[in-house]
């Protein structure tokens, strides 16, 4: 509050008291503490009724050449550390100067010295889905890896994106193309595909006799495989598989999980539904109770993103009926009811 206001408040008071008010009345009709009035009122006749400033002055404040090896600090190193983080740890190592990290940023904030940052990344453009690819089950995959800490295992998965079908899951020490290759075998063989495996022209991509640019550019895909950009993904094993399956990859965009949001969907899920799964220690066991999930996860568990049917349902062409019959049921059920009340109220008449 003003010093003005303070003044003017005990003034009135001191006017109320002298017409036969006492202080504590017209302490209370003015919403006043009497205790804070008393100390205006030595403050006043010392001088001092404005408040002065907060914090005072602490002793273990930082001192003028300290304030100043900051901003030394800051010319040497700021485009180079970019950090007032960095910036404190540098001041440390150089035996320069000893601060906390908030306190380089405070002094900095308050001589106006703004550290450059990053610029920020273009946002890319997520790229079209392919013309020949048709939204039906066996037709969209995604596969990513997930891990197993107390077990000391990685699973790979492989799923359809249209029915939400969790095809295959290899568990392993590793995380290398080895086990993509075996997912994706299995995962074919799951729907039937396997015949899509060409074994000759797997061995003459390896061998070297055929380019697998050429492979990609004459065959016309039958599965899109989408991943995220690990190295696994991206190797040369992996896109000479790829092409001798004939499955076309598609990356997402870097630092965007959400471009693979079905598989990071599943594996949420799984993790949160089924929370036992963190806590085995055996790599046997893991893998067997990741395949009894597996099967419960696509043969009963109800899939809100398909509709909430099973994504076997889904997969096998009986999800369209099974939502209709429920649509139906829904109608039949109202009509009932209204039927049901309909009578009742007949009947009292």
């Amino acid at each position: 509050m003003d010093a003005t206001v303070k003044a003017g408040l005990l003034d009135l008071i001191d006017h109320a008291v002298d017409h036969g008010w006492t202080r504590c009345r017209a302490a209370e009709l003015l919403g006043l503490e009497e205790e804070r009035l008393r100390r205006w009122g030595h403050r006043r006749r010392a001088g001092q009724l404005s408040d002065t400033l907060p914090g005072g002055a602490p002793v273990h404040g930082i001192l003028p050449a300290e304030r100043a090896a900051i901003l030394e600090l800051f010319e040497a190193w700021g485009g180079i550390d970019k950090s007032h983080r960095k910036l404190a740890h540098r001041g440390s190592r150089l035996d320069l100067v000893h601060v906390s990290e908030s306190t380089v940023l405070r002094v900095l904030t308050a001589e106006g010295l703004v550290l450059p940052q990053k610029p920020p990344r273009e946002p890319q453009v997520k790229a079209p889905w392919p013309d020949w690819v048709a939204w039906k089950p066996n037709s969209i995959w995604c596969y990513d890896y997930t891990h197993f800490t107390r077990a000391r295992r990685v699973a790979i998965a492989v799923m359809d994106v249209v029915s939400r079908t969790w095809l295959a899951t290899v568990i392993s020490a590793e995380e290398t193309c080895t086990q993509i290759e075996v997912c994706f075998t299995a995962a074919l063989t799951e729907t039937g595909l396997d015949k899509l495996l060409d074994a000759r022209l797997l061995e003459q991509l390896r061998t070297g006799q055929i380019d697998p640019d050429d492979v990609e550019a004459e065959a016309v895909p039958v599965l899109l495989a989408m991943s995220d950009n690990g190295p696994q993904m991206r190797s040369h094993s992996t896109r000479e598989f790829m092409a001798a399956c004939a499955i076309m990859r598609r990356f997402g965009r870097p630092s965007t999980p959400t471009d693979q949001a079905w598989i990071e969907s599943l594996f949420g899920h799984v993790k949160g539904e089924w929370p036992h799964l963190e806590k085995i220690r055996d790599p046997g066991e893991l893998e067997l109770e990741i395949e009894r999930v597996r099967v419960e996860y696509n043969t009963v568990r109800l899939h809100a993103g398909i509709g909430y049917v099973t994504p076997d349902d889904e997969h096998n062409g009986r999800g369209d009926a099974l939502r209709q019959a429920r649509r139906d049921g829904l109608e039949r059920a109202r009509q009932q009811r209204i039927d049901y009340r309909r009578n009742q109220q007949e009947k009292q008449r």
